[in-house]
């Protein structure tokens, strides 16, 4: 029977000969020329993954082995997708893929043990919660209206990217140690945190700008609370006065309102605010079912400025499915799917309360930062400020996410580890060969 870590670097090698063939189509329809090039890159970022599968493989041989592939073929499409609509950042994202897997190795090596962080979880909160508010702070930068960004110099830093995972961090903690006191009658005392999380998440949309920001983390909370108490008053009570604040907010800032007006009704200013959103649905109608194939379609026009304005970023997922269609659209949303499933599957694995929080915190995030930002480019909700996990051109994204898929695998190894201890309680090891 094959052992995870098998498993893991068989489907490791396929993504990464396929990851490899897209990108050397790609080059091939850019440069119109045949070369090494390519293949040369593919290479290189099949090496790169049995290199992390490798520590992988020695720190947590009973991790989960599907999380590390459908990260790989997301991250491989998206630096694909970037060289495809802006060669000049595939080479800045892919060494920010390589500093991902760094930490990574760094993250499983040194810490081995989630349940570490249990101990720091005011430190981790408080973290999280300061570095949100540098954005807002003199050292924050606007970009497109939305404060998401700490500018330094010639990096820039997206806070939420990682505050999102210390937030989960220090949730999972504190609904662990409190569950019991929480799943009690509603109470003054008891309604304490979500009053908190919901004054935070209501400013967030409005110093920030941003309504994906606030509506991931107070989603996110509720989702917790629920999951740890079972009480279904919780979302139900606090669903209902993050929509009552938002309408209030909606009325009050023109910089929300305009967003909804445009997603309400992009046409109304087809020339300006409402020309981003039309040309997204203009290319993932121009795919029709089967697309026009890798490096095909017309992102880009002849002075080398693209059609969708940023699409490497929030509109990344419209050139997907321009170039692979529906199908090819309709495969990258499952693998998201795939990848979540995984993490609620661990989460339902765990044996003590922490881990199966964890788990589900981080699953739980990512998946709504996937329905955030592909709900917002086909219009079923109105467009923010996030990056869809791996594919979007990005550093911060591509780190935290990854960093995302280290706690996970601990999480599932732990997990397997005690699992292991049940069926055979006496002294063994901590874990069998891979």
């Amino acid at each position: 029977m094959a052992t995870p870590r098998l498993r893991e670097a068989f489907w490791l090698v396929v993504v990464g000969l396929a990851v490899a063939a897209a990108y050397g189509t790609v080059y091939l329809a850019q440069n119109e020329v045949v070369s090494a090039d390519g293949l040369t890159w593919g290479g290189a970022f099949l090496a790169l993954l049995l290199a992390a599968h490798l520590v992988v493989r020695r720190a947590l041989p009973l991790a989960d082995p599907w999380l590390m592939p459908a990260a790989a073929l997301l991250t491989g499409i998206g630096i694909t997708m970037t060289y495809r609509i802006k060669p000049s950042l595939a080479g800045p994202q892919t060494a920010w893929f390589v500093i991902s897997l760094v930490l990574l190795a760094g993250l499983v090596l040194m810490v081995r043990d989630h349940h570490v962080l249990e101990r720091y979880k005011y430190v981790i909160g408080a973290t999280s919660v300061f570095v949100l508010a540098l954005t807002i702070s003199p050292v924050g930068k606007t970009v497109n209206g939305s404060r998401l960004w700490i500018d330094f110099g010639p990096a820039q830093i997206q806070p939420g990217e990682f505050a999102k995972i210390g937030i989960v961090i220090f949730l999972a903690a504190y609904l662990r140690e409190n569950r019991e006191l929480l799943s009690q009658r509603i109470s003054p005392k008891h309604l304490g945190p979500l009053a908190l999380f919901w004054l935070m998440s209501l400013g967030l949309l409005v110093l920030m700008n941003d309504f994906g920001t606030s509506l991931l983390f107070y989603g996110t909370f509720l989702l917790l609370v629920y999951v740890a108490t079972g009480r279904a008053w919780y979302p139900l009570i606090g669903g209902a006065a993050f929509a009552a604040g938002a309408a209030f907010i909606y009325t009050t800032s023109g910089r929300i309102q305009e967003r909804v007006d445009v997603w309400l009704d992009p046409w109304s200013d087809a020339a300006n605010k409402g020309y981003q959103p039309l040309q997204a649905l203009f290319a993932m109608s121009d795919g029709g079912l089967f697309g026009r194939g890798l490096g095909q379609a017309f992102v880009t026009t002849q002075n080398g400025n693209t059609l969708i304005p940023d699409a490497q970023t929030d509109f990344v997922f419209a050139v997907i499915a321009d170039e692979l269609g529906f199908v090819g659209a309709a495969g990258i949303l499952l693998l998201f799917v795939a990848f979540a499933w995984r993490g609620f599957a661990i989460a339902a694995a765990c044996r003590d309360g922490f881990s199966k929080l964890l788990a589900f915190g981080l699953s739980a995030v990512f998946a709504m930062q996937a329905i955030v930002i592909v709900g917002g480019v086909v219009r079923l909700l109105p467009l923010t400020g996030q990056t869809l996990p791996f594919v979007s051109y990005g550093g911060s994204s591509l780190l935290a996410n990854w960093l995302l898929v280290g706690l996970l695998l601990m999480v599932s190894h732990h997990g397997a580890v005690e699992r292991q201890r049940e069926l055979d309680p006496s002294p063994a090891r901590e874990a069998v060969p891979a």
